[in-house]
Parts: C-alpha cells; structure tokens; sequence
C-alpha cells in the first residue's frame, strides 16, 4: 500500500535520522538516500531495516508518494529511493592502514575521506574529538558508498597501530622522505588549525605535503597522503 500522509510514522521517524535524532526504539540507525548508495549497500551486504522509493519508479521499497518522499528527504533535489540501516562501529582501529580524523568538523569532509580511505585501500578510518558523523546524512553523500565498506570506530590517538604519521603543514620533513614499515596510522587535523600539539608531540613522525599554497583541505590532504603511502608500501 503506498504512503500518502506525512503523519506517516515511519516518515516522520526518516526525518528524525535525517536530523541525527536517535530511533523510537533507541537504536543507532541512519538514512541511505538515492539509487546509487542503495546499490553499494546491497553490494556491501548491509541489509536495510527499511526501504522506501517514489511510487511509480519500479524501484524496490515501500511505495511512497513521490511528493512525501522528497519531503522526507535531505536532499534538496529530492530522491526516489531511500532506506534505512543500522550503524556499524568497530571496536577499535586495525592496520595495515589506518586514517584517524581529529578535529574533522565538515561530514563532507568526513564522507570523502571515507570514499579516498576505500580507493586507496585503508582497512579503517578512526575518528577523533569534534570529528563529523560519519552517518549523517551529508557525510553518507559525500562517501558515494564508502561508508558500507571502510570500518569506522571512534578512538584516541594514543590507541592508534603501527607507526603514526601526522600531518602538519610547518613539519621540518615531508612525507615522501619517510620510509615507514609494518602497519601505519595516518593522522590528518582540521584545515584551520590542524592537529593539537599533543598529538604532534606524541606521533612517531610529523611530515608535510610539499605544496605550493598554505594548506589543502583535509579531505585532499587525506587523497595526497594516502596515495604517497601506497606508493611507498608497494
């Protein structure tokens, strides 16, 4: 039977996991938005709690209508598909490469992290203090499906594996310089002020990426970096 009032309650509880607010029932779960992302997750064999799509697009899910649908969405064009999933935190970071996030308050940022972190082979992305949900609805986007396959888990820098390498845009060193072996733990700040002096002072090595402006953004940063490291480990 198709959806057709917005005093649905299931629509009205999309709309709290678009706004991050915790299910009825107090689980952790989060929306999926678009063809694209559904497919990866189908790929990635997540399972979805729920799934809905427009009425009339041949799409599998719950029918809706097409105008309840976009009102429910958090996209600004709307969608014709949507679901929802229970979030995956591992219990903590594990090698060979790891990419810890502190500071990393943007979720675009966030999610194209993620999708690099999946291009460039790391096993996990550990995110710091006053890093972006990696289930919000902004970050899931920007991962283009990265985020069903890239392990996340919450952590310090001080539970990181292998050798830690932080990046800083004033380090002595750069990064090409550094032969690193055995597992390694890439630590990437925010674009503004970077990494704390804690966790500088702390890591086995601090390098930069020898650029010709004053910094990238920490998703390019993160690109660069873990290129550099692949070609190395390879």
């Amino acid at each position: 039977m198709t959806i057709t009032s917005r005093q649905n309650q299931k629509l009205k509880e999309i709309r709290k996991l678009g706004q991050r607010r915790r299910a009825r029932d107090g689980a952790q779960r989060f929306v999926a938005e678009g063809e694209d992302l559904l497919a990866a997750a189908d790929a990635a064999g997540w399972t979805a709690i729920e799934r809905y799509c427009a009425e009339g697009s041949g799409l599998e899910g719950t029918p809706v209508s097409p105008q309840l649908l976009a009102g429910a969405s958090e996209l600004g064009s709307g969608t014709r598909a949507l679901a929802v999933y229970d979030e995956r935190w591992r219990e903590r970071p594990q090698g060979p490469l790891v990419v810890y996030l502190h500071g990393v308050g943007d979720p675009g940022n966030v999610g194209a992290i993620l999708r690099c972190a999946e291009a460039f082979g790391a096993s996990a992305v550990a995110l710091g203090p006053d890093t972006a949900d990696p289930y919000g609805p902004k970050a899931v986007r920007a991962s283009m499906g990265a985020i069903f396959t890239v392990p996340v888990c919450r952590t310090a820098s001080e539970q990181l594996p292998g050798t830690t390498i932080a990046l800083a845009i004033d380090a002595p060193e750069t990064l090409d310089q550094l032969t690193p072996a055995g597992e390694i733990s890439l630590l990437i700040g925010a674009e503004r002020t970077g990494l704390p002096r804690g966790v500088l002072d702390a890591a086995d090595h601090v390098a930069r990426i020898p650029i010709a402006n004053h910094s990238l953004n920490a998703a390019m940063a993160a690109a660069v970096a873990l290129y550099e490291l692949r070609r190395m480990r390879r």
